[in-house]
């Protein structure tokens, strides 16, 4: 929305990357399918040359505000992979505000954030100490057992402390998801939903794993009116006891983080793909669909992501 890119150019990609990427799909002719229809061809060996299916992960609002339209405008088909928590819960999600405020202020030196659990001075002129009392906050946070309007007190308190205008961001929805009537509006343009757990995570509990899994699906239904069977691994992250309870659930893919490209030989429960974001080059990108890249280079996973909770 303004300059989350800058913050974390692994986690964004900006509008002008985003059409530059589209436009050499565009121009080099390749064939973007539906994620479903690419899922069955991959596995019945009958996709067409040049085959890619667009994802994006979390179904936050700068998808629905600046990625979608011009996505819409390129004629192309999208998944997006929901985690529903802040789409019921209109609030920044905490984790990532919290780490957004401390580097709006990285020109401020010796900030005393006692109140935070945080128990000496810190130079937010640095990106060590600032990725230090972020981990510090997030576990002085946790061990309180806040509820999420709670942790939104605590970011709005952190804003107050940093000379930042708290109000002005959660107008403009920095750091937020979309709503259920945006979904729901998406979902009528054609837009396809899927699967990314409620809260963002996935415990090794499997009764817990299968809760997430389920409370996820049952509020895509709800604001689409369609039934998701595909999922995404929030943050890219997977045990190999989750593969046998999402087969349970009837799922019938799952997406990594992991680089590469999907193929015939995979296990459908964990299909690589490319993580594009504003820290890849468009040389980079068109390395990856065009298959070049995936015989010059390892893959590797994407570390992103946050807890709601």
């Amino acid at each position: 929305m303004e300059d989350e890119s800058q913050w974390r150019p692994y986690l964004y990609i900006d509008l002008h990357t985003l059409e530059r990427r589209l436009e050499i799909l565009r121009r080099g002719s390749y064939t973007v399918l539906p994620l479903d229809e690419a899922v069955q061809r991959l596995f019945e060996k009958d996709l067409p040359p040049r085959s890619v299916v667009l994802t994006f992960d979390d179904g936050t609002y700068d998808f629905y505000r600046q990625g979608y339209p011009l996505i819409r405008n390129f004629g192309f088909p999208v998944t997006v992979y929901l985690t529903t928590y802040y789409c019921d819960h209109q609030r920044p999600v905490f984790v990532l505000m919290c780490s957004y405020l401390l580097w709006k202020a990285r020109s401020l030196r010796a900030v005393k954030l006692d109140e935070f659990g945080i128990k000496y001075p810190v130079d937010l002129r640095s990106e060590v100490a600032r990725q230090a009392a972020e981990k510090e906050l997030a576990q002085w946070v946790e061990g309180l057992n806040l509820t999420g309007e709670q942790r939104d007190q605590v970011a709005c308190r952190l804003a107050q402390r940093l000379g930042i205008d708290y109000r002005d961001l959660c107008q403009k929805r920095i750091l937020q998801l979309m709503n259920a009537d945006e979904v729901r509006q998406l979902a009528r343009e054609g837009v396809d939903f899927q699967l990314h757990t409620h809260r963002h995570r996935l415990p090794r509990d499997q009764e817990l794993f299968l809760k997430e899994i389920r409370e996820n699906r049952t509020r895509v239904l709800n604001a689409t009116g369609r039934p998701a069977r595909h999922f995404c691994y929030p943050s890219g992250a997977y045990r190999p006891e989750f593969l046998p309870w999402l087969a349970h659930e009837g799922l019938i893919s799952a997406t990594t983080c992991d680089t590469g490209i999907a193929h015939c030989s995979n296990n459908p429960l964990l299909l690589k793909r490319l993580v594009d974001t504003s820290g890849r080059s468009d040389l980079e990108f068109e390395g990856w669909v065009s298959g070049v890249s995936q015989f010059i280079s390892r893959g590797r996973r994407a570390p992103l992501a946050y807890r709601p909770d």
